[in-house]
């Protein structure tokens, strides 16, 4: 049986080192950024032993001990360690914010919480600056402590290191004290204000970022069954949570946006998550929507083709996912998203080339081009009606 607090392993959501928080008087930290995405970072102890605790775990543990400094600057006081800051929205709120969850459960008094950079530390003798919504992130949490960004190796008089307690993989619903924390502090004060209906779109944000095809299509149809088209990226995170808990239906392609609804949302409402890409990936929003909401999304699989970038070898979040709008409408009707009886047109193949060439012209520097890659295998929708067709001409 695995030790579930053995900070060796990876974190557990049910408990163990995951939900603990370990002193270390006289702690270094420091980071390089060697390597892709596994990177020398990470805190050392009095005695000079690398403190698992502090670890980023994606699956995998992300970090592996650096070189211990030499000469590390001196940082008295108590602190908190927050972990890697990162400077990707979704990624931040995942993973940047895990170890928050120690403020409601630290005793005594703290004189700050301490990140290391996504980036190399710089070697300034200024603490680097937060990025407007991560400063309104921790300000929507209420957190009035001062928040340090390293520049340089740095020795702490005292730090506590709390367990991560939210992230990618198994920890994408969260664990107990950290759900229990965010439910409780995160945009408290933030009233809801908006319509009943909203899709959250894609479709304004720069096309490097991936998408569907004929986006402004599905917006057209929803827009005419009673739907807010919603550009979050266009909007403040306060005024983005007002809308997120004033709607009462949500439909949204994967993405970091509802990675935000699940952190405001509630067991009332109801999510239909329509896949932009084959694959795995939309699973942790699953996890989180339904982790934090207590209510799994209804998960909606159209996608005919992946339109996959020249340089990558398979569908990923810089593709873009053609859809069967006809049968995604079907699909948002038989689960009471939209009326009964819509009848969606899905793009023909002229329209989709159309639609693609004109992406590939607005691609931001190297220009690259978009291969279509046909869906080996039909969605389980699509096998399910299927299934359902043929028992009616077997009654018929």
């Amino acid at each position: 049986m695995l030790d579930l607090n053995d900070a060796t392993l990876p974190p557990d959501p049910t408990g163990g080192w995951s939900t603990a928080i370990k002193s270390v008087p006289n702690a270094v930290v420091n980071h390089l950024q060697r390597g892709y995405l596994v990177h020398s970072s990470g805190i050392f102890d009095a005695d000079g032993g690398y403190v698992p605790e502090g670890v980023l775990w994606r699956g995998r543990a992300m970090m592996v001990p650096p070189p211990m400094p030499e000469t590390p600057e001196y940082q008295p006081g108590r602190w908190l360690w927050g972990g890697k800051l990162l400077n990707h929205f979704g990624h931040f709120l995942i993973e940047s914010t895990g170890r928050l969850w120690a403020l409601d459960h630290v005793q005594g008094q703290l004189d700050g919480i301490v990140f290391i950079p996504e980036g190399p530390m710089t070697g300034a003798d200024q603490a680097a600056e937060l990025k407007g919504f991560q400063r309104l992130f921790f300000d929507l949490l209420g957190i009035t402590l001062p928040i340090k960004v390293l520049t340089k190796p740095t020795r702490f008089e005292h730090l506590e290191v709390p367990g991560q307690g939210f992230g990618i993989g198994p920890l994408g619903g969260g664990t107990d004290p950290f759900r229990a924390y965010i439910q409780k502090n995160f945009a408290i004060q933030v009233q809801p204000e908006g319509g009943e209906r909203l899709y959250i779109s894609r479709s304004e944000l720069d096309v490097s970022l991936g998408g569907i095809l004929g986006e402004m299509r599905l917006e057209r149809y929803l827009a005419e069954n009673g739907y807010e088209v919603f550009h979050p990226q266009n909007h403040s995170l306060t005024d983005q949570i007002a809308r997120y808990k004033a709607a009462k239906q949500v439909v949204g392609l994967d993405g970091s946006a509802l990675h935000l609804f699940a952190m405001a949302g509630t067991p009332e409402q109801r999510v239909a998550l329509i896949k932009r890409r084959s694959g795995p990936a939309p699973d942790g929003i699953v996890r989180h929507l339904r982790g934090f909401t207590g209510q799994r999304p209804l998960v909606l699989d159209t996608i005919t083709h992946n339109w996959v970038r020249s340089d990558r070898k398979h569908a990923d979040n810089f593709s873009y996912g053609e859809l069967d709008f006809a049968r995604l409408g079907k699909q948002l009707s038989r689960n009471g998203f939209v009326p009964a009886g819509v009848s969606w047109r899905a793009l023909s193949a002229a329209r989709a080339a159309a639609a693609m060439q004109g992406i590939e012209e607005k691609m931001p520097g190297k220009k690259h081009s978009f291969n279509a890659v046909p869906v080996p295998e039909p969605a389980p929708e699509k096998l399910n009606e299927r299934r359902m067709a043929r028992k009616s001409q077997t009654r018929d």
